[in-house]
């Protein structure tokens, strides 16, 4: 892979031993995907930050770091949220650890808003044909598909090298070959909110780590194409998708040969199945924002609640700075006994533990919650998910 003269100083250890392992690790992932070269990078979006996944170690490691990150880069959600943890369940000896973590990525620079949504926090950090170096799974999708622009599946610590030498090695979906679709997907009905999550996990099973390009019967929203996006990147390994009519680049494409159909039928077994695997008892937690809640979807969440009362536990989870930007919609959520928990969400917080069946609105959170949090988890359209929470 050709460095440029400045960039062999960096490795040769010129700005210090921080840099030279970052260059390191980035040239180490360019040598495998056969890259020709380093490129600049718009922003980047740095996984392992919950001290549930990363433990000591992860903490010792960042905190062994020295120098500043090159460009604008944030956080991915954290174990708990950072102001409100008491009200979480979250120990002090575990909100000690995740507030070391936090300190540690800030002296790098680090933005430390800790969101899977960085795009519904700032404007600036990518758009169209800008790379990145983004390693939460939802929000690659959703930068790689919906604004069009271009990033691999970066794992935490190649997220954060990337941000330190603001650079990324030059393959995968940074190449215009790779951004072609591999595989058309017909849905023969239409769809709406916790549906595009359902398809989505069916979908991430079928496709694995290929690009799907979808022909739908009714167009998506923003927040329906990121529920799309993150339930095919959880239960598959799908990091770009097309929608014909709908996503940037869809229009470049002929839909590919190969094609299937998702059914009706398929789309209700999800739901279905739910129920089914779960047996006797009822979810003893709703659970809303993975991904991190819009302005939007607080809004129609605030619509549902607003002059009821819960009767169980109810998360709503989201950006701190999405919260801090709708006061009022927070406040008719918070009125109804539903709590607003910034900084983390249901999948990467211990809180989530403690409780025996999870039922939600994203097909994200259903695939990781039992695996993640040895929770029993159930699907639902986000208006049952709120019919369950107000039933004694």
């Amino acid at each position: 892979m050709y460095l440029t003269h400045e960039e062999e100083k960096i490795l040769n250890g010129e700005r210090g031993a921080t840099y030279q392992k970052a260059i390191e690790i980035l040239v180490a992932l360019g040598d495998i995907y056969d890259a020709d070269r380093l490129i600049p990078i718009k922003s980047a979006q740095i996984a392992g930050v919950s001290y549930k996944t990363i433990g000591d170690a992860g903490l010792e490691w960042i905190s062994d770091l020295k120098g500043k990150v090159a460009v604008p880069s944030i956080l991915n959600p954290a174990g708990m949220d950072l102001e409100c943890w008491r009200e979480m369940g979250i120990s002090q000896e575990f909100a000690k650890k995740q507030k070391e973590i936090i300190k540690a990525y800030k002296a790098l620079g680090v933005q430390i808003e800790c969101s899977c949504t960085p795009y519904n926090i700032y404007d600036d950090l990518a758009s169209i044909g800008d790379h990145l170096a983004w390693s939460e799974s939802s929000a690659i999708s959703y930068a790689n598909s919906v604004i069009g622009a271009r990033t691999n599946r970066e794992g935490g610590p190649g997220a954060l090298s990337a941000a330190l030498i603001g650079k990324t090695a030059n393959y995968g979906f940074h190449l215009d070959e790779n951004r072609k679709p591999d595989l058309l997907i017909q849905v023969d009905s239409k769809l709406s909110d916790s549906d595009y999550g359902a398809l989505g996990y069916i979908a991430g099973e079928m496709v694995g780590d290929k690009v799907p390009f979808f022909r739908l019967k009714s167009r998506p929203s923003k927040d329906e194409l990121k529920s799309l996006g993150a339930a095919m990147a959880a239960s598959g390994a799908v990091a770009l998708y097309h929608v014909e009519g709908v996503t940037p680049e869809a229009g470049q494409y002929d839909a590919p040969r190969d094609a299937i159909t998702i059914e009706e039928r398929q789309i209700k077994e999800v739901y279905e199945s739910a129920y089914l695997n779960i047996g006797p008892g009822k979810p003893d937690l709703i659970a809303f924002g993975c991904p991190h809640s819009s302005p939007d979807e607080l809004a129609s969440l605030a619509h549902l609640l607003d002059g009821k009362k819960v009767k169980k536990e109810v998360w709503v989870c989201t950006s701190r700075a999405i919260k801090d930007r709708n006061p009022e919609l927070v406040k008719r959520i918070e009125k109804s006994g539903a709590k607003v928990f910034c900084d983390t969400c249901m999948v990467v917080s211990p809180a989530s533990e403690r409780f025996k069946c999870m039922m939600v609105n994203s097909g994200k959170a259903h695939k990781y919650v039992p695996n993640l949090c040895g929770v029993k988890s159930i699907l639902a359209s986000t208006e049952k998910c709120i019919e369950e929470a107000l039933k004694e």
